[in-house]
């Protein structure tokens, strides 16, 4: 599915406005939490936010703070 979506200034901030398509395809309803997170090959990724990731998601952001430089060296 390839969607051409526009983005809207709301307030001071852009969004981006999902159609029924895609909020269908995500199997996501108003007011959810979506993630948005980087793929292998740099593109990006859009889906749901599924309760028992976001613990898993919250500790790997902080190991990834803890250690930025060593895996920076690491990735070299």
């Amino acid at each position: 599915m390839v969607l051409e979506l526009k983005l809207r200034k709301i307030g001071n901030s852009v969004g981006l406005v999902l159609p029924k398509e895609a909020l269908a395809h995500l199997k996501a309803e108003e007011g959810e939490t979506v993630l948005l997170s980087e793929g292998p090959d740099g593109s990006l990724r859009l889906n749901t936010a599924r309760p028992d990731v976001s613990p898993q998601m919250k500790a790997a952001q902080s190991i990834m703070e803890r250690y930025r430089n060593t895996l920076r060296e690491l990735a070299k």
